[in-house]
């Protein structure tokens, strides 16, 4: 069972940035293939980026390529996702994921075994 708990969340300007953080326990970091979804108010959660167990493979969903990275550091059993270039339709509930069985071209929520809380972010135009 791995737990996943995310942080870095919070109220930005349009064009700023924001770091999430996702720490995970309770399993073999480097055995999963992590993930990040947002989900706004009246919206299904959606895609945003995924990266391979190594890290060397990610993917990313159209609306964030070129602002968006994801990273992960497997000796802290951490994911990151650094969020560049901000827009008010940014705005939502950033969730960490992970997945035993996914791949660095999953993109669908069913993909991902294991969720966190989720993180607010709030982009202010």
């Amino acid at each position: 069972q791995v737990q996943l708990v995310e942080s870095g969340g919070g109220l930005v300007q349009a064009g700023g940035s924001l770091r999430l953080s996702c720490a995970a326990s309770g399993g073999t970091f480097s055995s999963v293939v992590m993930g990040w979804f947002r989900q706004a108010p009246g919206k299904e959660r959606e895609f945003v980026a995924v990266i391979s167990r190594g890290g060397g493979r990610t993917n990313y969903a159209d609306s964030v390529k070129g602002r968006f990275t994801i990273s992960r550091d497997n000796a802290k059993n951490t994911v990151y996702l650094q969020m560049d270039s901000l827009k008010p339709e940014d705005t939502a509930v950033y969730y960490c994921t992970a997945g035993a069985y996914a791949t660095a071209s999953s993109r669908r929520w069913g993909d991902f075994n294991y969720w966190g809380q989720g993180t607010q972010v709030t982009v202010s135009s």
